[in-house]
């Protein structure tokens, strides 16, 4: 048996996935969270669901919870066939463009880059550190969200402003959800029975975090997210574009940088818009008329599309768009919004395969439509698994 376990740490969780390296059919699954609260908890699923509270005081104790978690299902830690660890990195900024082998330098670089993701990347070095400590004899891999977009050319990934400052703070796009539009880029392909290097695909990737990518032949030419993921799209809890000059007024009316991070990473999106962030709710209250959760929806749509047509304009047309994650898969009412009225961009959606719940790739767009409209589920932990499995069988 050789599995690869993958590792999507937060500064207070770790989440993780055991996956059969050559078949990426997934062994087990588990999240620890509340690492350094008095009482933390685990949730651990193999053949049977096991959750139970106990004490997590940093990463270390959190893997070793996890080991004891497969224990108890009967698997001793040399019994758990581990052959790689891959760890999801939010942030790799232009120094990392494709999956990297862990030591302690990169390691480091991973710590350094905290600045730009003060959100993710000190939850990962941290578990990077933990793992590579409880974990020494297997190679561990950094798989970075950062990477599949390092393929945008300059006009892409240029901010306007005073290059010198841009230069000494790292001021610059560098998209984020890339090993989400990479899989979903190249399943859609697959589905399509096509060679992802002839298409040209505008992906959608709508759940809690939102953003589009325009991939033009299996690169990424442009994409929603910019220097943070806080640019572009709505989402649950996050803002997406908004004028700096709102921000400026904002710091200079009395707020504090902290309070503006807090008001546009925690309090925003559908959260600020309805007091909810979870779209199923906005939803359902739209459906009820209630006009906050209606406008919050129009908001969302039309920033949808705003996108949508840039990307087909920086793609010379698109081949297909593609919807997925948890908001994309799951509400084909959203997906009917997106779409509605766009015939004359090639795009017409058959209303009953769009209605149609299926959880497999699939089509929804009619078959003489010119712009084939799919729904293609995103899996980033199988293909962190992949990745992982590619780079240290090379």
């Amino acid at each position: 048996m050789k599995n690869v376990l993958v590792v999507n740490a937060g500064s207070s969780s770790i989440k993780y996935q055991l996956i059969e390296a050559e078949t990426g059919i997934r062994q087990a699954s588990g999240l620890v969270e509340r690492i350094g609260e008095p009482q933390g908890r685990i949730l651990h699923r193999g053949e049977r669901s096991d959750e139970h509270e106990l004490a997590v005081p940093d990463h270390t104790a959190g893997f070793t919870a996890m080991l004891d978690a497969f224990a108890r299902h009967g698997l001793a830690a040399q019994d758990l066939g581990i052959v790689a660890i891959g760890h999801r990195v939010v942030q790799g900024a232009g120094e990392f463009s494709a999956p990297t082998l862990l030591d302690d330098r990169v390691t480091e670089r991973i710590n350094a880059l905290s600045e730009l993701a003060p959100l993710h990347n000190p939850g990962h070095y941290q578990a990077i550190v933990a793992a590579r400590e409880v974990f020494p004899d297997v190679p561990h891999v950094a798989v970075f969200d950062t990477a599949f977009h390092q393929t945008m050319p300059p006009q892409a990934t240029t901010y306007a402003i005073d290059t010198a400052v841009a230069a000494e703070h790292g001021i610059r796009r560098y998209g984020f959800h890339g090993i989400s539009h990479q899989v979903v880029s190249r399943r859609a392909a697959e589905f399509l029975g096509r060679p992802v290097t002839e298409l040209r695909q505008l992906v959608l990737h709508l759940g809690n975090g939102a953003s589009a990518c325009a991939v033009d032949r299996g690169r990424s030419v442009d994409t929603s997210m910019g220097l943070t993921p806080l640019e572009g799209l709505v989402m649950g809890t996050r803002s997406g574009n908004i004028d700096p000059g709102a921000l400026l007024h904002l710091m200079r009316a009395g707020l504090s940088p902290d309070d503006v991070d807090d008001l546009l990473n925690q309090r925003s999106g559908l959260l600020g818009l309805t007091g909810t962030g979870d779209f199923r709710d906005v939803r359902a209250a739209a459906d009820r008329g209630e006009p906050e959760a209606e406008l919050a929806i129009a908001v969302m749509v039309h920033r949808i599309r705003h996108y949508l047509g840039a990307f087909f304009v920086s793609l010379g047309g698109a081949d297909a768009v593609v919807f997925t994650a948890g908001v994309g898969e799951n509400n084909a009412a959203l997906r009917a919004d997106v779409c509605a009225g766009l015939e004359w961009l090639g795009i017409r959606i058959d209303p009953e395969r769009n209605a149609a719940p299926n959880g497999e790739a699939r089509r929804i767009s009619t078959d003489d439509s010119p712009v084939a409209v799919l729904v293609v589920p995103t899996d980033e932990e199988a293909e962190i698994a992949r990745q992982t499995w590619d780079l240290v069988t090379a």
